[in-house]
C-alpha cells in the first residue's frame, strides 16, 4: 500500500478583528486519515492558544503492513497553531515477502507558528520491520512540541525490528538529531545502555523561543526519565518505562517541569 497525506494551516484575521488558525488543505489517503476535530479534554499544553486548528489522524487500514509506503507532509504556516493527535495506537506488523515497511513525516513549521504533535505509541510487533523518519524544519521564532512514543511487541510479545529518525533544524541550522534501531535486526538494543529490560520507551521535545536566554536546567525526573537541555531554545524529555503506563506518566511528568506554557497544570 502506498499513500500520501498533506495537511496545512493558515492564520487568518476574522471581521471582528480577531485572529485564528484554520486548515487550508487537507488531504487523505487510506490508511492515512485527516479528520478535523475540537478541543476535547483538557489540554494543558493547549492553554495559551485556544484558536488553534485541531485535527487527528485516523487509520483507515490496519498497519503499516510490511512493504507499505506511507507519507505525510505538514506545513504549518506562519502565525497559525496547529494541534495533530491519533485516534489510536498504531501496530507495526510484518508483511507477507519480508518487505519492511517506512512511514516518512515531512514538517515545515513557519516564524510565529506552533505546531504540537502529539501521536499515540507505535507498537512494534512480532517480526514487523519498519522504518519511521521524521523530518522537521523550523523558521526561527517557530514553536514545536513533538512526543514519541514505542512499545517494544504487545503483551507477552517479543517485538520486531523498528529504526526511528528524527532530525530537527531551526532556521536552517541542526538542532536535534537521533537515530535509534530497536528489535532483533539492531545488536545491543536490550543492552543496559540502550533499554534493559523496558518494555516501553519515548520522549518530548520542546522547541520554545522564550527560552533564547537560556533552558530549563538538565534534571533527572522521576522513574527511569530525565530533562536534558539542547544547544538552542528547546529541551528533551527522555524516558523509559515498565509499560505505556508507566512512560506516559514519566513524560507527562517532565512536560509539567516545563513550566507555562507547555507545562501547564490544568485547574
Amino acid at each position: 500500500m502506498r499513500a500520501h497525506a498533506r495537511l496545512a494551516t493558515e492564520h487568518v484575521i476574522l471581521p471582528d478583528g480577531r485572529g485564528r488558525s484554520r486548515v487550508s488543505t487537507l488531504h487523505s489517503e487510506a490508511p492515512l486519515m485527516l479528520r478535523l476535530t475540537i478541543a476535547g479534554k483538557a489540554e494543558p499544553w493547549a492553554a495559551n492558544v485556544p484558536d488553534a486548528a485541531r485535527v487527528c489522524l485516523a487509520a483507515g487500514a490496519a498497519g503499516p503492513i510490511g512493504g507499505d509506503q506511507l507519507a505525510l507532509e505538514v506545513d504549518v504556516g506562519a502565525d497559525s497553531v496547529l494541534i495533530l493527535r491519533d485516534i489510536s495506537a498504531t501496530l507495526l506488523l510484518p508483511g507477507p515477502d519480508g518487505e519492511p515497511s517506512r512511514t516518512r513525516t515531512d514538517i515545515h513549521v513557519a516564524a510565529g507558528a506552533t505546531f504540537i504533535w502529539l501521536p499515540e505509541p507505535m507498537i512494534a510487533a512480532r517480526d514487523c520491520h519498519h522504518i519511521n523518519d521524521v523530518r522537521v524544519e523550523l523558521d526561527s521564532g517557530a514553536r514545536l512540541l513533538l512526543r514519541e512514543e514505542l512499545l517494544l511487541g504487545r503483551h507477552g510479545e517479543s517485538p520486531g525490528t523498528v529504526r526511528q529518525r528524527l532530525r530537527v533544524r531551526l532556521g536552517g541550522c541542526p538542532l536535534y538529531q537521533q537515530h535509534l534501531d530497536i528489535g532483533p535486526g539492531a545488536a545491543g538494543w536490550d543492552s543496559p545502555a540502550v533499554v534493559g529490560d523496558h518494555r516501553a520507551l519515548g520522549s518530548i521535545l520542546a522547541v520554545d523561543p522564550a527560552w533564547s536566554d537560556g533552558t530549563p536546567p538538565a534534571r533527572p525526573l522521576a522513574g527511569d526519565a530525565a530533562l536534558l537541555p539542547l544547544s538552542g531554545p528547546a529541551v528533551l524529555v527522555s524516558a523509559l518505562g515498565a509499560d505505556s503506563l508507566a512512560l506516559r506518566r514519566s513524560l507527562d511528568g517532565g512536560l509539567k517541569t516545563l513550566g507555562p506554557p507547555f507545562g501547564r497544570v490544568p485547574p
